[in-house]
């Protein structure tokens, strides 16, 4: 089935449809098809140009072989299976993968920026971000220096710790993974539990 939503049953009738010889009728019968598929996919009502859509879909389950009167241009079917063109991942110049592009461009920003508080903030929160990528990309095991070291590489010098910085052990960020794993699991053993309560 091209859209497997709709069901079998509207397969049979788009397929009962296209052996229909009278044009009028055949019109008719797409007509009540189209409100058919409506109703059973009320999730759609939502969408702008509903009918447009539906008339598209009438024509993919037709597999394109449908000659009928549509208040739309029927979609051209190359354009549907034509593959997207490939997006390159803008790599660059990153010199630590695991940190990423985003984490490089962030320490161009701060370094640019005056002294201050402001600064500080947000040179924190970067050595912390910095030491979570590195835990969750590389072994378990990091030091601080490591970290730091990194920053005044990937900063040219501008950057370093603020004082009383208190970044954090390897354990507490392997815990919060574990925290949030735990979380997920009892949230999807929640929702089992509603969808049984249903019945």
């Amino acid at each position: 089935m091209a859209l497997p939503e709709y069901g079998r049953n509207i397969q049979k009738m788009v397929d009962y449809l296209k052996t229909i010889k009278d044009r009028e009728e055949r019109k008719r019968a797409a007509e009540t098809i189209i409100h058919i598929m409506g109703n059973l996919n009320p999730n759609l009502r939502e969408v702008e140009d509903l009918k447009h859509k539906l008339w598209d879909h009438l024509f993919i389950i037709a597999d394109f072989d449908l000659d009928v009167d549509s208040p739309y241009s029927p979609p051209e079917k190359a354009k549907l299976v034509e593959k997207p063109n490939r997006i390159q991942y803008p790599m660059g110049n990153i010199r630590f993968l695991h940190y990423g592009k985003i984490i490089q461009s962030m320490i161009e920003e701060v370094s640019k920026m005056e002294d201050g508080e402001k600064k500080d903030y947000l040179t924190s929160l970067i050595i912390n971000q910095m030491k979570k990528l590195y835990v969750t990309w590389n072994r378990p095991q990091v030091s601080d220096d490591i970290i730091l070291s990194d920053l005044k590489f990937l900063s040219r010098g501008k950057l370093k710790a603020p004082e009383g910085i208190k970044i954090p052990e390897v354990k507490e960020l392997l815990g919060q993974s574990k925290k949030k794993q735990q979380g997920k699991q009892h949230n999807k053993h929640s929702q089992k539990k509603k969808g049984l309560n249903r019945y």
